[in-house]
């Protein structure tokens, strides 16, 4: 196992295998907010003076409602922010992006599924501009769930959604790609694209078990099929300050993971689903809200890489 795997696993280790630092998990701890004392002041980003090629980051974890698609959507439009042109490809049959972003993809003829199934068809073809000028969508659909049997039959089947986004690359300067909650073929076809990985972590115990099998899954897509493959960051998502658990957790993640844990940490909060409802992110929706702030901090994060 890597050393990555290998902190991962120290991170959910249970209390009877070595606990928290400071005792059992629950037990009397300091007060003192683990995420404010991280934080320190984020460069401004740097214009640019071209677009392209795009950085291609894979938002990944295979359990499901961590935040996924909100920090995908929030975070393009950070990045739009700044100047950036940002593709965001909707990886799930589910098509929570979409539908987060106010696309009715369940009425649409092309989806990401004709792109990879279809070799006449390219990305170009299916894409769609958004509410916000620079953000444009690869929208999902329920077709897409045939796609990950179909691809099975392919040569180089682990290389598909690669090829396809070949053709736009030099569009834009991100492509941030909505991973369906497994670690599945298309999650496989996504890490083989990328050259980095978000993952989104909700600060609770059960999402925190998850992480050393997705590391090691990341860990083996970089040893056979992607060896620029590198994780960017850990993402603290729903995170509660008030809550001992919350704090704990994120505190394990930040001794096992160091500074490749951000520093930027995604509160609660209910502006997230109204911006659901409302098909916007919340830097159009709720500008002037903390988690807007937070998603212009973790941009800054990102193209600080």
């Amino acid at each position: 196992m890597s050393t990555r795997a290998e902190a991962a696993a120290s991170a959910v280790a249970l209390p009877s295998q070595g606990g928290f630092a400071g005792g059992e998990m629950g037990a009397p701890t300091s007060r003192v907010d683990p995420a404010r004392a991280r934080q320190r002041k984020l460069p401004d980003p740097k214009p640019l003076d071209r677009h392209g090629p795009a950085r291609i980051i894979a938002m990944c974890n295979q359990k499901g409602g961590v935040g996924k698609t909100t920090s995908t959507i929030n975070l393009g439009a950070a990045l739009v922010e700044q100047g950036r042109r940002v593709l965001l490809i909707d990886l799930d049959p589910q098509g929570a992006l979409s539908v987060g972003l106010g696309i009715p993809a369940q009425q649409l003829d092309r989806t990401i599924y004709n792109a990879l199934m279809e070799r006449n068809t390219t990305l170009a073809d299916v894409r769609l501009p958004t509410r916000v000028p620079g953000l444009d969508l690869v929208p999902s659909n329920i077709d897409l769930s045939a796609a990950e049997v179909q691809l099975v039959s392919e040569v180089a089947r682990e290389q598909t959604l690669m090829r396809v986004i070949a053709s736009v690359r030099n569009d834009y300067d991100y492509v941030l790609i909505d991973c369906q909650p497994s670690l599945g073929l298309l999650t496989v076809n996504a890490l083989t694209a990328a050259q980095g990985v978000i993952i989104p972590l909700e600060c609770e115990y059960f999402s925190l078990r998850g992480v050393a099998l997705l590391v090691d899954t990341i860990d083996k897509v970089k040893e056979r099929l992607n060896p620029s493959l590198a994780i960017d960051g850990i993402l603290a998502t729903m995170y509660d300050t008030r809550t001992v658990h919350c704090r704990e957790v994120f505190s394990r993640v930040v001794e096992a993971f160091g500074d490749t844990v951000y520093q930027t940490v995604i509160q609660r909060t209910v502006r997230f689903p109204e911006t659901t409802v409302a098909g916007q992110p919340i830097t159009t929706w709720a500008p002037t809200s903390g988690g807007a702030a937070a998603y212009r901090d973790l941009a800054k994060e990102v193209l600080a890489q």
